[in-house]
């Protein structure tokens, strides 16, 4: 099966003039030869098994498993199969695996306490799809196994069950009601180090995002911030996401939404995307200043990447 044609193929072009490893490897190429890496006509290339394979940029990965798993209805075996017949992408088992079908894989937490409603809701129990980055936002009462159970139960009516729900070690998730709930529908439960938010990192740049935009948006009545969570998800849903170029929306339905505007919580939702992105970039180099200078390297590229990023979200602003 060929995947290549035309349009992918100049897509990826642009996709790798976007990768700023990518631009490193061809210039390295530049002033050497290498028997790993060759450039024609603005794309680089790998050897690998006798195979001229195009390097793919990161953040066309997932948009390209998603292609050919959804253009012939494979496996994620025979989706695997057909990438690497085409396409080079580090650690290839793992992306299929872990992303390569949209809601495969739930990252799933709470966000609160918020100030009380007259529902008695003060907490959001989030649920992130790993590939698509489609997010659902449901107030609810309390932190527990009930609650989070409750919705995921409310979901799967309409999407069945994920292969794997990652969360973080919080009574909720750690309770014998949540797992025996796994075990029961066949749903590997992966949890994470309470103090280690960046292993369920998807959920936490929700929520970042999400505390301050409800802050802003109930400035006259704080306990108001319940009826603006329904707006915000369909916005954070018909966003363009920056790491798979797609709207959350697009990637998992096929199709733009068709979306009222709501200009005052999509500006406010992008103006919090750029001020995480600031925030972690000085983050970043504040951490190079304090390592070695090898590390600091690695950091200072990171940052590009970040710049690259704030870039892009300014673009779509």
């Amino acid at each position: 099966m060929m995947v290549c044609n035309d349009t992918l193929t100049s897509k990826l072009k642009n996709a790798q003039e976007e990768d700023d490893n990518i631009q490193t490897l061809k210039s390295l190429l530049e002033k050497q030869e290498s028997e790993e890496f060759f450039e024609r006509n603005g794309i680089l290339y790998k050897y690998l098994n006798g195979r001229e394979l195009i390097v793919t940029p990161k953040a066309m990965q997932a948009e390209l498993i998603k292609l050919i798993h959804e253009n012939g209805h494979f496996s994620v075996g025979k989706t695997e199969e057909i990438v690497k017949q085409e396409f080079f992408i580090p650690n290839l088992s793992n992306v299929v695996k872990k992303e390569s079908i949209p809601l495969s894989t739930y990252h799933v937490d709470f966000i609160g306490p918020l100030p009380s409603t007259n529902k008695s809701y003060q907490h959001i129990f989030t649920v992130v799809d790993a590939f698509t980055k489609f997010t659902w936002l449901y107030p609810v009462k309390t932190v527990s196994a009930e609650s989070a159970l409750e919705k995921l139960k409310q979901q799967q009516k309409t999407f069945g069950n994920p292969i794997r729900i990652i969360s973080d070690r919080g009574s909720a998730f750690t309770s014998k009601l949540f797992n025996d709930y796994c075990d029961e529908e066949n749903i590997q439960h992966l949890q994470i180090a309470t103090d280690v938010p960046r292993g369920n990192g998807q959920v936490e740049r929700i929520h970042r995002t999400l505390i301050p935009v409800l802050t802003k948006l109930s400035l006259d009545d704080s306990t108001k911030w319940y009826k603006y969570v329904d707006r915000l998800q369909r916005i954070l849903n018909s966003t363009i996401s920056r790491s798979t170029k797609w709207t959350p929306f697009e990637l998992l339905v096929g199709i733009k939404m068709r979306n009222k505007e709501d200009i005052l919580i999509k500006d406010l939702l992008l103006e919090e995307m750029a001020k995480e992105l600031l925030e972690q970039r000085e983050f970043l180099r504040n951490d190079a200043k304090r390592t070695s200078k090898p590390y600091s390297l690695k950091i200072e590229r990171r940052i590009t990447e970040e710049e690259r990023k704030l870039r892009y979200t300014k673009k779509v602003i």
